[in-house]
């Protein structure tokens, strides 16, 4: 297993993550890389003799060795973090409930993110939003990582 990892890059790097995008932990060194769908896909069809940039095979490089060295873990994809749902719970526990209840009206439906976003800072309340969200993040990473009998640690000076 790897030496202690970085809750604080694993969580950093989950949060910006799109549904398009994949990150892996190698479990001996450590080293968090983060590929796309279209990266994977190009290694599992065997294309290995296009022509490629440089920043190209590297990346080319990376992909083979994640699918086929197995010592990569996938962290949690955005299907799995279920951002909707941390949303939701911060809405409902808001301290302050006329905000609270209108935050949740705000989430309702089509466009809940852009109107979620335009809430918390019409009140003032997004570095509330934010703490919340890390604490979720560290939650889902913290709870991926003892599942995989990962150590971390929170600085990222111990890695």
């Amino acid at each position: 297993m790897a030496g202690v990892v970085s809750l604080r890059e694993l969580v950093d790097e989950l949060k910006i993550v799109t549904d398009e995008q994949h990150v892996f932990l190698n479990k001996i060194t450590g080293k968090v890389v983060m590929l796309t769908e279209e990266d994977i896909s190009t290694v599992e069809s065997g294309d290995d003799t296009e022509e490629r940039q440089d920043w190209e095979q590297d990346v080319f490089e990376q992909a083979k060795e994640v699918s086929s060295s197995g010592n990569y873990l996938e962290l949690p994809s955005k299907f799995d973090i279920h951002e909707y749902k941390i949303i939701e719970r911060f809405c409902l526990d808001f301290p302050d409930e006329r905000i609270s209840d209108e935050l949740l009206d705000e989430i309702r439906g089509s466009g809940a993110f852009r109107r979620f976003n335009d809430a918390i800072y019409k009140y003032g309340i997004e570095q509330d939003w934010f703490k919340f969200q890390d604490e979720a993040f560290k939650e889902i990473v913290i709870s991926w990582l003892e599942s995989n009998n990962i150590s971390y640690s929170e600085d990222r000076a111990n890695r």
